[in-house]
């Protein structure tokens, strides 16, 4: 396939001067092609309007396009069904500017099941970079895809042939409870994206969380931990003689003080490690409340998780 080559704009247009950009490029784009894209008319007619940095940007974009093809003999321009303007006017640069045949190429955009665009703007990107995405949340996000999307996303995202892919579907129609292609076409992605030990700490993290697993929470790692409960707040804690599961939710700030917290206790609101504790003076038990790699997951209600890591075990 050759090599690729990652560049950032900024390399050019940062010292392009304005008036040379003007009367290169700005001088060959005209401005009723520019106006009468749909994008440009659905700006111009939204309450918010659209300013002038917004509308020079397809002239920025044809100004990549030509400066691409001129430096690395770039002919094709591949990008979302919503950057057909865009790709266009680049066209139409580069023609002119060079008389070279170059080429666009549009794709289908990939949309929420709510049919909005997945994106940084939308605030429901889903990103290749770990610290951003993890493997857990790549998987669960494909594993959660509707039955109407997921034959149209396996054939999109991964390399299955088309034969075994059809199999998949077939055998889903018979069995739809177990998600077969969802489960399928999770597996194969956070593969592809994450490695093989990205897909078993997707797995981990499953079975941890949806399957109060002890084993699998005892074999995740501090990362893995962080990944999973990004929002869950942490502490260190010593372990002390005689020390139970209300002093523990204490230590935690995990329950209020006084009777309000031991009650949350009583009424089976509070597990440890996904075992739910009634009695807020059960004594911790290594090995039960205290896992093998030092690590108590304490979870309050449904959604409320504090991490506990035990110093000095």
């Amino acid at each position: 396939l050759g090599q690729a080559a990652l560049l950032d704009n900024a390399g050019w247009l940062g010292r392009q001067p304005l008036l040379d950009f003007l009367e290169g490029a700005g001088g060959r784009l005209r401005m009723g092609t520019l106006l009468s894209r749909q994008s440009c008319q659905a700006r111009l007619r939204s309450p918010e309007g659209m300013s002038l940095a917004e509308f020079l940007y397809p002239a920025l974009q044809a100004y990549d396009f030509l400066h691409l093809h001129l430096h690395h003999g770039c002919r094709v321009q591949l990008g979302g069904a919503d950057q057909m303007g865009n790709i266009m006017s680049g066209y139409e640069l580069v023609t002119k500017m060079t008389g070279t045949d170059v080429f666009g190429i549009t794709v289908p955009l990939i949309t929420s099941t709510t049919g909005d665009k997945l994106g940084k703007t939308a605030g429901n990107a889903v990103w290749l970079n770990r610290e951003k995405t993890s493997p857990f949340e790549l998987y669960q996000f494909f594993v959660r895809q509707q039955d109407n999307i997921v034959e149209k996303y396996l054939k999109l995202f991964t390399f299955l042939p088309l034969e075994e892919i059809d199999h998949i579907m077939e055998m889903h129609a018979k069995e739809p409870e177990k998600w077969g292609p969802q489960k399928r076409l999770a597996a194969e992605v956070t593969k592809l994206v994450h490695g093989r030990e990205g897909l078993e700490s997707a797995k981990r993290c499953t079975k941890a969380l949806y399957y109060s697993s002890v084993e699998a929470l005892e074999a995740m790692s501090d990362q893995e931990l962080q990944e999973l409960f990004r929002q869950a707040p942490s502490a260190e804690l010593m372990l002390e003689p005689g020390m139970n599961v209300l002093d523990l939710c204490r230590k935690a700030n995990a329950i209020p003080d006084g009777p309000s917290g031991y009650q949350k206790i009583t009424d089976g609101g509070v597990s440890v490690n996904g075992i739910r504790v009634t009695n807020p003076e059960t004594v911790l038990i290594l090995g039960q409340h205290i896992l093998k790699n030092g690590v108590s997951l304490l979870r309050i209600g449904k959604k409320n998780y504090y991490i506990i890591k035990w110093l000095q075990l």
